[in-house]
């Protein structure tokens, strides 16, 4: 099927870009005409392991011949199993499984209003994403997202990141819950600072709240370590994740803390979907690879490569005005809007994204090499001479 016609039985609600791609493998991916590209924003952030990773291909294999979907009345090993992984990795307690972050994130803002129907109030950030769901989009501190969808449900109030007083002069009695994400994506790969995420927690403690971390885009060994947080030393009490949990296959999940764990009963909130077999096979063979090679650490060891490899760039053109974010989860801003320059890329078989206009996000997979990061910073750099 061409273009075109894809169009024509396609709804338009993505402006994509004018190539078919067919075929991945690691870090490349190749179109209909087999040219190849180098992917550093491979599946739109959720390929931390590449595309077609061996492990998850061969579990998905092995998981096809026998069964494809349990529904959730019956007992499903595989969910089972990486449910366990999943705790192991973060902190006590127990999973709820879905098929998105939009998802993970609305099940746990029910969660959040189940709690305490008195509570009204949820604090999320200003330029923050959590979904495009009606909930998860009003969660979205950013009004680009949520234009022409009134009336919005109610109870959301919006802090500036890293401001510690204005999240303390929001802080009552009235407020379910603090929503965060340890580093925007959307929002223009923007960390926290471990004062304000201290704060929240503090402010959640004093006040009876639940702190949720959203980690649908950090999780999985984006930022170096399993999960976003745990470079802070704050636990939260929900913890959101989907995009790499697969390994390229679509799962979502939440975590939920021991201690809140009874608050969805039977009957209060359910998925399909979620958890299949399928998906589950794949999570699990992505936590092995992460671990039985080494990736956390190539990850960390490639971050620092990759970060002087751009501060060098920096220091050569004037269109960079600043080098952020955590692990592999860089943003480059620039003094200029950034699409022309990720479709200069794009022209040289680069892929990248751009954010909040003038944010190049590059988020290679964890077990990118220095030769391929090599080939992606001198692309960059010619697209910015262009």
């Amino acid at each position: 099927m061409d273009q075109k016609e894809f169009d024509n039985y396609v709804l338009q609600t993505y402006r994509r870009f004018p190539i078919t791609l067919v075929k991945g493998r690691g870090m490349q991916v190749w179109d209909e005409n087999g040219a190849e590209y180098l992917d550093f924003f491979p599946g739109w952030g959720s390929g931390n392991i590449g595309h077609c990773h061996p492990k998850v291909v061969a579990a998905l294999h092995e998981q096809l011949d026998k069964i494809m979907h349990v529904p959730n009345v019956y007992y499903n090993e595989k969910q089972g199993e990486l449910a366990k992984i999943i705790v192991s990795e973060s902190f006590d307690g127990q999973v709820f499984f879905c098929n998105s972050g939009a998802e993970a994130n609305e099940g746990a803002l029910k969660l959040v209003r189940k709690r305490n129907p008195h509570k009204k109030t949820i604090i999320t950030l200003n330029n923050s994403f959590h979904g495009r769901t009606l909930a998860t989009v009003t969660a979205t501190g950013q009004t680009e997202y949520q234009k022409g969808f009134d009336p919005l449900l109610g109870g959301f109030v919006y802090c500036n990141i890293n401001d510690c007083a204005m999240l303390e002069n929001l802080m009552n009695e009235n407020v379910a819950a603090i929503m965060l994400e340890v580093v925007q994506g959307e929002g223009g790969i923007t960390a926290v600072t471990p004062q304000f995420l201290h704060t929240a927690r503090e402010l959640c403690n004093h006040f009876d709240a639940i702190l949720i971390i959203d980690e649908v885009q950090t999780g999985v060994g984006r930022t170096g370590k399993m999960f976003a947080y745990q470079h802070y030393n704050v636990q939260p009490d929900v913890m959101t994740l989907a995009k790499s949990l697969g390994g390229g296959m679509p799962i979502g999940a939440f975590v939920v803390a021991r201690k809140y764990c009874e608050i969805l009963q039977p009957g209060t909130h359910g998925s399909t979907f979620g958890g299949s077999p399928l998906a589950c096979a794949a999570g699990i063979a992505t936590f092995q690879a992460i671990h039985e090679e080494n990736m956390l650490k190539n990850a960390v060891e490639m971050s620092a490569y990759f970060r002087q490899k751009l501060e060098d760039l920096k220091s050569k053109s004037a269109l960079i005005r600043e080098i952020r974010g955590l692990g592999l989860m860089l943003g480059v801003e620039l003094t200029k809007p950034g699409a022309e320059i990720v479709d200069k890329c794009r022209a040289q078989n680069l892929l990248i994204n751009c954010t909040h206009q003038t944010v190049l996000r590059i988020m290679p997979a964890i077990n990118v090499t220095k030769t391929q990061i090599d080939k992606a910073v001198a692309i960059i750099a010619k697209a910015l001479v262009e």
